[in-house]
């Protein structure tokens, strides 16, 4: 029986099996509702903005959660809140590896834009794990790779563009760009390589995606699949990557007639969307979109929203509360406080925001699918599509981190609309 590899290849190997630049699923630029490969990962994008129907300024209520291959999943440690306000340290080359968040190869980030906490950059790297056949530590370069992003967008700060006579805006290929460049510069980082998924959220509601491989996102609205990512491959389990290749490498391939794939943050696929009030965009590797299909996600979502009555089912269509902050603050309760000053630690527990049960639902549903044998996932699928004599069953376990943004609209402070 020919083995499936439980990691994704190396950018360096045969020329007839990994020189193709083409993307094994092309791209589809007309989607909308479901059409974005419920039933697998045949995902569609938009390139076209759409515009935002309100007048006011958007919130970014966002989370993460996150396990590692083979550990197992606890949803009170393996969970991020952000703020905007945390300051983010600039990255230390070297820096321990028992700092890093419990996610195995997968990393992430979530920083503010610049100076305005409504303005908002995150992103999901995926370490190749290929990497180890070389003696590689995959983690490093993700880990890297995403703290370089995260203080670029923290210390970012709007150039005056004279020829355009304005600013020029960051975007999210050139945010990838820079913490692309900057790993390419560690000189501890020898090897190894990511894809990577890169989003800014601005205060108008405007949502940018670079999308580099097969990590991906997928925006819910109003209990329907609106949008998601595609995945960008060579051939089956070999996305595109970012990597950093030793010259004793790259001679080695040349040498034995192979070819290298260097793919770059310029061959990233770039969307860009309009967000509403109440929307759920999840940015996730790939360690989520092999084990659930998009309905699983948007059923997790669903439950969860109309649960907890930010989402309600009415005669007209599924509606979204109108004040989304009751479930999305952190609420520092005055009991608590007391008992924090008492010394009680009884009374002083983390607080569940809507947006971080959210990510803890979907990696827990995300883990326990891995682990399954018995039913099949969107690998699984993909498996028996291009080698069908494998006989493939059950989950595929990996790495799992997912990023879930809460958008709320504040219209308090809006325009008056004009009456047509």
């Amino acid at each position: 029986m020919r083995p499936i590899a439980s990691h994704r290849s190396l950018p360096i190997g045969r020329a007839a099996s990994t020189s193709s630049r083409q993307s094994t699923f092309p791209p589809s630029h007309a989607m909308d509702g479901d059409q974005c490969g419920s039933n697998g990962r045949s995902f569609s994008t938009t390139s076209a903005a759409q515009t935002a129907p309100g007048g006011g300024k958007f919130n970014y209520n966002v989370a993460a959660s996150y396990i590692a291959k083979g550990h197992h999943y606890d949803p009170s440690t393996h969970v991020f809140h952000f703020n905007p306000y945390n300051r983010v340290q600039p990255p230390k080359p070297g820096k321990a590896k028992s700092s890093r968040p419990d996610s195995g190869q997968d990393a992430f980030f979530v920083s503010r834009l610049g100076s305005n906490p409504n303005e908002v950059a995150l992103g999901v790297a995926d370490g190749v794990g290929g990497w180890m056949d070389s003696g590689v530590d995959p983690a490093d370069f993700s880990h890297a790779f995403c703290d370089y992003m995260a203080a670029t967008a923290h210390e970012y700060r709007p150039k005056s563009n004279e020829a355009a006579g304005g600013t020029a805006a960051l975007t999210a290929r050139q945010l990838m760009q820079e913490g692309y460049s900057a790993v390419c510069h560690d000189p501890t980082i020898k090897a190894g390589g990511s894809t990577a998924i890169v989003a800014l959220l601005a205060e108008n509601g405007s949502l940018e995606v670079a999308n580099l491989g097969d990590s991906g996102y997928i925006l819910l609205r109003l209990n329907g699949v609106h949008a998601c990512s595609e995945p960008q491959t060579h051939a089956f389990n070999t996305p595109y990557q970012l990597s950093v290749v030793p010259p004793s490498m790259l001679l080695r391939a040349a040498a034995f007639g192979g070819a290298q794939l260097m793919d770059q943050p310029r061959d990233a696929e770039v969307t860009r969307l309009g967000l509403r009030h109440g929307d759920v965009i999840i940015f996730a590797s790939d360690g989520l979109w092999d084990n659930l299909f998009n309905q699983d996600i948007l059923r997790i979502v669903s439950r969860t929203m109309k649960n907890v009555g930010a989402w309600a089912s009415t005669d007209a269509g599924v509606q979204v509360n109108s004040d989304l902050a009751q479930y999305t603050q952190l609420k520092d309760s005055a009991a608590g406080a007391e008992g924090e000053q008492k010394g009680d630690k009884a009374q002083v527990r983390p607080t569940v925001t809507l947006q971080s049960l959210l990510a803890m639902e979907i990696v827990g549903a995300a883990k326990s699918a891995s682990l399954n044998s018995k039913l099949n996932g969107p690998f699984a699928k993909e498996v028996n599509k291009y080698y069908p004599h494998e006989k493939w069953h059950g989950g595929k376990e990996d790495d799992i981190c997912a990023v879930v943004v809460l958008v709320s609209e504040d219209t308090q402070g809006a325009p008056p609309k004009a009456k047509l």
